[in-house]
């Protein structure tokens, strides 16, 4: 496999250093589709619910090279998808809805992880009501904005009247927290198991929404599914080989993810503990993703709902076969 050349940060004592330098993409030119059995991924730096494109090599057809392919955010990655900068990408299901519905070419093949996300806040913050008049990170725009205000209105916190909601990006949310800047936080890994290192503790699950823990996935063009279905079948097939690896083989994971981005190990065990690898698409799995599907129309995060019948093609994972 060729692998995009990597900048390994080194972390500072609170870990906020790490995780800036450890979510920000490296500077590289992805390949115009795929040519000569290159298949370019698109995936973020550092987060262990998007690592499963490092064990691709381990299950690749004959003839077929996959090269990983860094980016800052998931709208980057499904803006390259669409551009034909990648021909993949594992990346937030939000990005995708928000490019279906503005009619783009993009659309999900499979599943890639569940969780990933954590509500944490500082040990005076002993239960979700010592919340009320506390500073709490959130990143806008993002699912975690809208797991945040469910969960708390849910537990009968107002989040417009209740907290102070601190508009962060992932990559500084640890950081805050360690300044004293925020008292809580809802983020993507690896900042929430970086703040656990230190004194957080996890306040409540972001996961008992209708959105549940669905996250990450596979995605690639919705012509190139109908262009060449054989080129995404393999690609589908080795995703789900490699995910169910990694599902079983979790050390090895951490060890590539130690290796690969030079992060804490416990910090990136902790962050595990967090991720659920998944590649199939049922009817429960797509009736989260409308559930997201119509929670970002509300908050208005897209002002048209995806039409789902073009958010997923599951004609793929319908045909995996995995030894």
């Amino acid at each position: 496999m060729t692998l995009t050349t990597l900048t390994k940060p080194v972390l500072a004592a609170v870990g906020a250093a790490a995780l800036a330098l450890g979510l920000t993409a490296c500077s590289t030119a992805a390949a115009d589709g795929a040519a000569d059995g290159t298949v370019t991924i698109g995936t973020l730096r550092g987060q262990p619910h998007l690592f499963t494109p490092y064990f691709y090599e381990d299950f690749a057809p004959e003839g077929v090279e996959f090269e990983i392919v860094l980016f800052d955010t998931s709208s980057d990655i499904k803006n390259a998808i669409v551009s034909g900068s990648v021909d993949f990408g594992v990346t937030g299901a939000a990005s995708v809805i928000t490019g279906v519905s503005q009619q783009q070419d993009v659309t999900i093949v499979a599943s890639s992880a569940d969780g990933g996300t954590r509500i944490v806040a500082s040990p005076e913050i002993e239960t979700p009501d010592d919340l009320v008049g506390a500073k709490v990170g959130y990143p806008m725009g993002a699912t975690q904005e809208i797991l945040l205000k469910e969960t708390l209105e849910s537990l009968g916190i107002d989040p417009a009247e209740d907290v102070e909601l601190v508009n962060l990006p992932f990559a500084e949310m640890a950081g805050a927290y360690g300044s004293g800047q925020i008292d809580a936080f809802i983020s993507a890994e690896v900042g929430p198991s970086i703040a656990m290192q230190e004194d957080a503790h996890e306040l409540t699950s972001p996961y008992e929404t209708g959105i549940g823990r669905t996250n990450i996935v596979l995605a690639t063009k919705a012509s190139l599914a109908e262009e060449d279905p054989d080129l995404v079948q393999e690609v589908v097939d080795t995703h789900a080989q490699a995910t169910e690896y990694l599902a079983e083989h979790t050390d090895e994971w951490a060890d590539r993810m130690v290796e690969e981005f030079a992060v804490d190990r416990p910090v990136v065990e902790t962050a595990i503990e967090n991720t659920w690898p998944r590649w199939e698409i049922d009817a429960d799995y797509e009736a989260t993703l409308q559930a997201m599907n119509d929670e970002m129309v509300a908050f208005d995060q897209v002002s048209d709902a995806a039409d789902a019948g073009a958010l997923t093609d599951t004609t793929f994972v319908d045909a995996v076969d995995v030894p």
